[in-house]
């Protein structure tokens, strides 16, 4: 009589959990054996981690090096917030710093009481509203409208002409408005030899605020339509074509299913130009100061350069500016937290 595999002489099969015992134990203990193995692989050693991320180190050497020299060194200067800073009275500036004498948070209080600092003030808070309002938005539209033309070769020439503006200087687009808006610009000439009576758009100073929001949408709306038209590129087709099907319009494919994938890119952007809320320009209302006077193009940027490079109170420039950068980060945190209650990632996320 011949005895099958795994069978007892008497013909007869052992009980299933005596059958294997070795694939038993083997399964039960494979779960322990992959978790400390992968415990194990997550711990390299440094020094296996610098020689296998050495490249990539090495790329990013240089950018460290110019970030910390031209970001991070610069900022040891806020100290002379806090002093009667004068940089005559060593050899050289930075010696300056450990001659000068302290004051504590005088040039604080100072600027608390300067109404010169709450006017300029104001019309950074005015300008950021305003530009809040009616910049953002653009950008937004026009690639919305962009992404619609079917033709590629139309809304490619269209983002060309678009972003062009972004890489002028401002002295540049300050010149295109004076000849287009000024006195004796193109609209204004053009009036006058009808027999209408022309304008000058450029020294109105109550319509200050109007003018640089249209300048800073000219040139830089190009930009956040690159942006915007990347975010749109990532959405698939057949949330469209779902959409169709079910009875969805234009407008409510484009709020449905448009509008809630730009969405975290907008959150993104909103964070970075509520961070940015205080820096609404220096050069633009340089240019433009003289024109329609400081009381309406006075902004923090243009204060601080007007105090500590034409004045030469150091001193009370550095404090205005660490107050300005103090509330800027405290407007990026509140901002990106915002952000996460709904729901987004925003600038970082935890």
């Amino acid at each position: 009589m011949s005895l099958t595999a795994g069978s007892r002489p008497d013909g007869t099969r052992p009980p299933a959990a005596v059958e294997e015992p070795a694939a038993a134990v083997a399964a039960a203990t494979a779960p322990v054996i992959t978790a400390s193995a992968k415990g194990r692989a997550g711990k390299v050693p440094f020094k296996v981690r610098l020689r296998r991320d050495r490249t990539l180190i090495l790329m990013t050497l240089p950018v460290m090096v110019l970030l910390l020299v031209f970001n991070y060194v610069p900022l040891l200067g806020n100290v002379v917030a806090f002093q009667d800073y004068d940089p005559y009275v060593s050899s050289n500036g930075v010696t300056a710093i450990f001659h000068s004498p302290w004051v504590g948070v005088e040039q604080f209080s100072r600027m608390v009481d300067d109404p010169l600092f709450w006017g300029a003030a104001k019309n950074t808070v005015v300008l950021f509203v305003l530009q809040l309002v009616l910049f953002f938005p653009v950008p937004i539209a026009l690639a919305l409208l962009i992404n619609s033309v079917i033709r590629p070769r139309v809304r490619a020439v269209a983002q060309a002409i678009m972003y062009l503006p972004h890489f002028f200087s401002w002295v540049l687009v300050v010149t295109v408005f004076q000849q287009m808006f000024g006195g004796a610009g193109i609209i204004a000439q053009t009036l006058e030899d009808h027999g209408w009576t022309g304008f000058d758009l450029m020294t109105n100073a109550s319509l200050f605020k109007y003018l640089v929001t249209a300048q800073a949408v000219w040139k830089d709306a190009g930009w956040g339509i690159i942006v915007f038209l990347a975010a749109l590129a990532a959405v698939s087709t057949d949330l469209y074509e779902a959409a169709a099907m079910d009875g969805a319009g234009r407008w409510r494919r484009m709020w449905h299913v448009t509008l809630p994938a730009l969405r975290p890119v907008i959150a993104l952007l909103l964070v970075l130009r509520v961070g940015d809320a205080l820096s609404v320009g220096f050069e633009q209302f340089l240019l433009q100061r003289n024109a329609v006077g400081a009381g309406a193009s006075e902004v923090l940027d243009t204060y601080v350069w007007n105090m500590g490079i034409q004045n030469g109170d150091f001193s009370y420039a550095a404090a205005v500016g660490l107050v300005k950068g103090v509330i800027g980060v405290c407007l990026v945190l509140a901002a990106n937290k915002f952000a996460h209650l709904l729901g987004e990632q925003g600038v970082y996320q935890k």
